[in-house]
């Protein structure tokens, strides 16, 4: 019985150890097109160690484009990105924790790349200008924006206020609608970021809500998350859920397959603490999307060269 108990306990301890080795982390795989989200707070927040962790991180989850935030060192990211086979990165802006994309340039064609908003006029709603990625992705095209909202706030929507952190957020999520829905009315849209609001606010103080109520058109993918246990939160310690991901209707039939997830992938699982990832990495965790995009079949042989999916 002795014997039996101590082989017990050490399968456990060994499935412990496994579970905490980051050579064990994934997400990505070669039949579905995944985006993750991911503030890396002020990266790299602990030098080369940073550096290191967020370039082993990048290439065992195997994403197709990683968008990112809170990029201080664009140099340094540079140089992750060059030590990962495949991967390129693009910037607009590097001030102020700039965004990023990182993105498979093996499996992904970019055709675009701007930002938008990015005038004075607009600053007071985008801090930090929304940047836009158009892709091809096995012969689909998508659009993807990522943000950076405004922090902070008392959790009181305050419309008369030009100044309150609440407003600011909800002119952003109504400037980012209307740009949405008047330019982009057919396609695959991917709206993630740290939005640093909550998707669970009352209505009156939700600045999410035009977006929540228009079902026909957009949905957030992460609200199970938000409606979810707290230890599986995108920002843990407060704790809250702020880092999301917001798809259109063109992309309803995609989620609703049974390979697509929707994630906060909790890499401190894989560091043996949070304090950890914390102290070595960033204070929020990477929020990510899997979408099974379907099977894709070529149209070569009738004298196309586009692909359709069936």
């Amino acid at each position: 019985m002795k014997t039996f108990l101590t082989s017990i306990l050490f399968i456990c301890f060994t499935n412990q150890i496994i579970a905490q080795n980051l050579s064990n982390l994934s997400f990505g795989t070669d039949s579905t097109f995944e985006v993750v989200s991911w503030n890396i707070e002020w990266f790299p927040k602990n030098g080369q160690t940073t550096a290191n962790y967020v370039q082993t991180i990048l290439t065992n989850l195997q994403a197709d484009v990683y968008a990112l935030q809170e990029i201080d060192d664009t140099t340094l990211l540079k140089s992750v990105v060059a030590n990962i086979p495949g991967y390129e990165c693009y910037f607009k802006s590097d001030w102020f924790a700039g965004l990023a994309y990182v993105y498979n340039s093996n499996k992904v064609q970019i055709n675009d790349q701007y930002e938008i908003y990015a005038t004075s006029q607009y600053w007071n709603a985008f801090p930090r200008s929304p940047q836009v990625l158009e892709l091809t992705f096995m012969g689909e095209d998508y659009v993807i924006i990522d943000n950076h909202f405004k922090c902070c706030g008392d959790g009181t929507l305050n419309t008369n206020d030009p100044s309150d952190e609440e407003n600011r957020r909800l002119t952003a999520v109504t400037l980012l609608k209307q740009y949405i829905d008047s330019l982009f009315t057919n396609e695959r849209v991917i709206v993630v970021g740290d939005l640093n609001d909550v998707l669970t606010d009352s209505p009156t103080n939700n600045v999410f809500q035009s977006i929540i109520d228009d079902t026909v058109n957009y949905m957030f993918a992460d609200f199970p998350i938000a409606l979810g246990n707290p230890t599986d939160f995108s920002y843990p310690t407060w704790p809250s859920h702020l880092d999301h991901i917001l798809i259109t209707n063109e992309l309803f039939a995609d989620f609703s397959e049974p390979n697509s997830e929707i994630r906060c992938i909790r890499i401190d699982d894989y560091m043996n603490s949070w304090n950890q990832y914390d102290n070595n990495i960033s204070d929020h965790r990477p929020i990510g999307i899997k979408l099974e995009v379907g099977n894709i079949t070529s149209d070569m042989e009738s004298g196309k060269n586009n692909t359709k999916l069936i």
